[in-house]
């Protein structure tokens, strides 16, 4: 069967599972909206289909820069000024900024977050589309995110081809570093933070927590930690003596129980140790995430390394947790020395009033479709993302708008193609009611 025909049945089926609704409550411009979506939904599939036969994983970088070309050319073809921003100086392949200014100096300014780079490695055997039934498809980054890239763009032009950006300002980042961030972050994020700074509203086109009903109106903050710890090597049968002390496993034991003891009921907070070594030598590699150890059972441990990450909800329960932290590393054990370093992370993006106000104005535009209401998502149901880097300089933020999923990260990553259709929709609707929108 051709593509075209397959599509053409697809829609048919995608369709049929929508509700029959008149859109009585929408003006005619959004009814055109609409309509104008429905037009272009199949050559998003097919958009989403050529960029997921792209491989790009984040150090993949001339897959990231192919999959950035072609999303540039998209946006080229709407009329957006694109442009290439290198990504050399922070060791990843670069972002995609598309631009539309608007004539009216005071048209709403609006971001919208996406990403071109996978988990998956250049030489993974996972690397084509595929379609499992009318309702589904899977591909490396089908959901995560090349999905929510399409989204954007199809809303776009859907809104585009009706003449109906002409009151609002919009910048489209799509970064190439998402998965795996470029270091320094003040200059791999430095796009986003511009951009932001510009903008009024930030909207994200993540997948979220994989579920319409849900938009993530808060995402906590991530912050990777170190602890290295040092003691005297002896042999076993002088642990615990005064003159020897405790080793250092025994020392990594103590530290991490009272993170857990004192910390683990936290709302909204997590802390995770993903990685131990110890031993008589230990090296970890921070780079490859690697680590080496030896040691023999009758030596007392005299190195520990543990690398792990922290998420909170704000700043302020970041540095709270930062300081509990520290103070439990520095009661030491006997013969044992500690130190923790943290390393920067991702800021928290809070839950303010006007990101609850840009949710309303979502599930408005969703209930008005004759969709479901869409509330907030609890935030420990999804992970970092690169709109906490905007959500600080704009008046409302919002994201997990994109392509709803499953098995994000994994080779069993799938797209749930009944949520294309209602989140272009929905996007559109949103962007042209915030143009409109009196403030």
């Amino acid at each position: 069967m051709s593509f075209l025909k397959f599509s053409h049945r697809l829609i048919i089926t995608l369709a049929c599972t929508l509700p029959l609704t008149s859109y009585a409550e929408l003006d005619e411009n959004e009814k055109q909206i609409v309509k104008q979506v429905e037009i272009n939904v199949p050559q998003a599939i097919q958009q989403i289909e050529q960029a997921v036969n792209i491989n790009s994983g984040s150090l993949n970088i001339e897959g990231v820069k192919k999959v950035g070309k072609l999303a540039s050319e998209q946006l080229a073809a709407i009329g957006f000024k694109v442009e290439w921003l290198d990504g050399s100086a922070f060791k990843r392949a670069g972002h995609v900024l598309a631009t539309h200014e608007s004539r009216n100096p005071s048209a709403i300014k609006i971001l919208m977050i996406g990403h071109l780079d996978t988990v998956f490695a250049k030489h993974d055997d996972f690397t084509t589309y595929k379609q499992l039934g009318a309702n589904q498809a899977s591909g490396p980054g089908v959901a995560d995110m090349k999905g929510g890239n399409t989204i954007i763009i199809t809303a776009l032009k859907s809104l585009q081809a009706l003449n109906l950006l002409e009151n609002v300002s919009i910048k489209v980042l799509l970064t190439g570093d998402e998965e795996s961030s470029g270091r320094p972050l003040n200059l791999s994020k430095k796009a986003i933070v511009d951009a932001a700074e510009w903008a009024d509203v930030a909207l994200g086109y993540e997948n979220g927590d994989n579920n319409i009903k849900t938009a993530m109106a808060a995402r906590r903050g991530y912050v990777g930690w170190r602890l290295n710890i040092s003691a005297a090597a002896a042999h076993s049968s002088q642990i615990f003596s005064e003159n020897v002390g405790y080793g250092a496993i025994y020392e990594a034991s103590r530290i991490l129980n009272s993170f857990r003891e004192q910390l683990a009921t936290q709302p909204n907070l997590t802390f995770n140790p993903g990685l131990i070594v110890g031993g008589t030598n230990a090296d970890y590699d921070s780079v490859n995430s690697s680590a080496t150890a030896f040691g023999k059972s009758n030596v007392i441990a005299q190195t520990v390394h543990v690398a792990g990450d922290l998420r909170a909800l704000s700043p302020e329960q970041v540095e709270k947790t930062k300081k509990v932290m520290q103070q439990i590393v520095d009661k030491n054990l006997n013969g044992s020395k500690a130190e923790l370093v943290f390393e920067d992370g991702y800021p928290p993006m809070a839950l303010t009033e006007g990101n609850k106000k840009l949710l309303a104005l979502y599930s408005e535009a969703s209930q008005n479709l004759g969709y479901n209401k869409v509330v907030a998502a609890n935030p420990r149901n999804a992970g970092a993302a690169d709109i906490s880097f905007a959500a600080n300089h704009v008046d409302m933020a919002l994201d997990g708008l994109g392509l709803m999923g499953s098995g994000a990260h994994t080779k069993n990553e799938k797209a749930d193609l009944t949520s294309l259709d209602k989140n272009i929709k929905k996007t559109a609707l949103l962007i042209y009611r915030l143009a409109n929108l009196k403030r």
